[in-house]
């Protein structure tokens, strides 16, 4: 279906906003991906706070052009869908990893971090990071654990010193 240039232009504005607004872009290829796989991975995008559009290479390079950033998507074959990240950087490229593994035809192209083109390694290095929740989690535990043990060691005393005090009341 072709676009009337009014049309065209609402389109690229929004995108302009959702480029503007972003803090991380991760590009998917999307040929011959079935609407029903397409529609779960938008809510799922949705749920984790990011967004999932489809768009022309064509409008997208102008969009983005427009913003600074030079994506030269006309150099890439198939279908584009782009998945936005809004509140967390790396999230759309865990979604996007996640779902590639899971739908066939999902292949991520790269993205964008930073107002900086990366590339397909780097976006799903990106994807099999793990979350910043569980990465806070992990520096907590391990600043935790000499605490513990230090805990553990001096516990250990009164428990000897518990132990042979009952061996001699006996």
């Amino acid at each position: 279906m072709a676009f009337t240039k009014s049309q065209k232009q609402k389109i690229v504005e929004e995108l302009k906003e959702k480029i503007g607004r972003q803090k991380s872009v991760v590009f998917f290829d999307i040929s011959g991906v079935k609407v029903k796989d397409l529609s779960q991975l938008r809510r799922t995008m949705k749920e984790k706070n990011c967004e999932l559009k489809v768009a022309k290479k064509t409008l997208l390079d102008i969009a983005s052009a427009e913003k600074g950033i030079k994506t030269e998507m006309k150099k890439i074959t198939g279908e584009i869908a782009l998945g936005f990240g809004f509140r967390d950087e790396i999230s759309p490229f865990q979604i996007g990893y996640k779902f590639s593994k899971e739908a066939q035809n999902v292949k991520i192209l790269g993205g964008i971090l930073e107002k900086e083109i990366i590339d397909k390694e780097k976006a799903i290095f990106l994807g099999t990071l793990s979350s910043k929740e569980e990465l806070l989690a992990k520096l907590v535990g391990s600043m935790s654990a000499p605490i513990s043990g230090f805990l553990n060691v001096l516990q250990g005393n009164i428990k000897g010193l518990i132990y042979v005090l009952g061996i001699i009341n006996k």
